[in-house]
């Protein structure tokens, strides 16, 4: 595959933004594509712009810094090397939505390079090393000059290549959004289940009609404060489950079970402390990122994982107590720390046993097509980063019919 050389700055127009998040009186409310926006996402669709926080900005701002589809924006400022230079390609068309500063938006010129081909090439190892070499600033924060995105070096096959190739690439990240929000609606789904059956009561009664709504019979329960089923009570977290402390897994090597901290899952290692369905709460960091886990896996010194005590019990814990707000119990004075005592003592509605067990035979599905859908997502992720370099140094080709929108 034969490849033309052009510094990116011949090819395409560059625009810095410098639109804050702020909301001034008198300017246009836009909503902002940021930093982390960029970040995390292989290209910027309709769907994640409902969550874009809402800022103002000026007319000129606005004239600059639109997103529209076929552009690319990129990481420019942080406090890491590692974090600059990250793309995201602009995959719709937006009203009135920005990228916001510490990106650049890139415009490229049709008729010589593709979008989505940028978006894949600057994704690769021989960009990321040239903003490794070339960032500016140490220690507390690190920048792409002007000149150094214009500088970038960019190779570039025939456009039906660029396009074969940034199609193909394109088609497994829709893959992997699609799988994303399927997951994300499967979560809500089975919220709404959890308020359905143990917030407003209306789980299914003896003739399958919800039953607070068909007259179930509620009494008021002292400790809770408020009406519950009658043949139901209350009692503490205490009574589902055991808290176990997290354990250092520096020394494992790498290996197949998943480690999870007060942020998520951190990294893979070669053994694993507890397998099955457990509640994981943070001990120090962030208080208030709750995870069920039903898998093999590994939690660090600074998080609680939890034994089941009772059967069918852990998807029902996790919804009770993860919007639980568990900064207002904070015992740290520097990290925010949490204890098991007071875990313990959180007080719960306490559902008949058969209620339990028929919630969490109706709920099962969901977690399970969840877990599906994310082992897919880290099979296609896994798939579109092996095939980036193979298909950018030509090791591999693109069957064109296969690649087209």
């Amino acid at each position: 595959m034969e490849l033309k050389k052009y510094k990116l700055g011949d090819i395409a127009k560059i625009e810095i933004s410098g639109v804050d998040k702020k909301s001034v009186d008198g300017e246009t409310p836009v909503r902002l594509c940021n930093f982390v926006d960029v970040y995390r996402n292989w290209a910027i669709t309709q769907k994640l712009s409902e969550n874009f926080m809402i800022a103002s900005a000026k007319e000129t701002e606005i004239a600059k810094c639109s997103i529209h589809k076929g552009q690319v924006a990129i990481t420019k400022d942080s406090e890491t090397r590692d974090d600059i230079g990250i793309p995201a390609y602009i995959a719709d068309d937006f009203d009135n939505v920005l990228l916001g500063y510490h990106c650049a938006l890139i415009t490229p010129n049709d008729d010589v390079l593709d979008g989505k081909y940028l978006n894949a090439f600057m994704h690769t190892r021989y960009i990321q090393k040239y903003f490794e070499n070339n960032a500016s600033g140490s220690g507390q924060r690190y920048t792409l000059s002007n000149e150094t995105i214009f500088q970038i070096p960019i190779l570039l096959p025939s456009l039906e290549v660029q396009k074969a190739i940034g199609n193909l690439l394109s088609n497994i990240d829709r893959k992997i959004e699609l799988n994303r929000q399927i997951n994300d609606n499967l979560e809500k789904m089975a919220k709404q289940l959890y308020d359905y059956w143990f917030v407003q009561f209306d789980f299914p009664n003896e003739n399958g009609r919800p039953y607070k709504s068909s007259g179930g019979a509620m009494v008021w329960n002292e400790k809770l404060k408020r009406e519950i089923p009658k043949e139901w009570d209350n009692c503490t977290l205490e009574y589902y489950l055991i808290i176990k402390n997290g354990r250092d897994h520096k020394h494992l090597g790498n290996g197949i079970y998943p480690v999870y901290g007060s942020g998520g899952e951190i990294r893979k290692v070669d053994s694993f402390i507890y397998s099955g369905e457990s509640i994981l709460m943070p001990r120090k960091g962030s208080l208030n990122n709750i995870m069920y886990v039903n898998d093999a896996f590994w939690s660090v010194d600074t998080m609680f994982y939890s034994e089941m005590k009772q059967p069918h019990c852990a998807k029902y814990v996790f919804y009770s107590i993860k919007d639980i707000d568990f900064t207002r119990w904070d015992s740290g004075t520097g990290v925010p720390s949490m204890t098991s005592s007071t875990l313990y003592s959180i007080l719960l509605v306490k559902p008949d046993a058969d209620s339990l067990a028929k919630f969490d035979e109706i709920i099962t599905p969901l977690f399970l097509m969840i877990k599906k859908n994310e082992m897919q997502i880290v099979e296609l992720t896994k798939q579109r980063d092996d095939l980036l370099p193979l298909l950018m140094n030509g090791q591999a080709s693109v069957n064109y019919h296969l690649s087209h929108d």
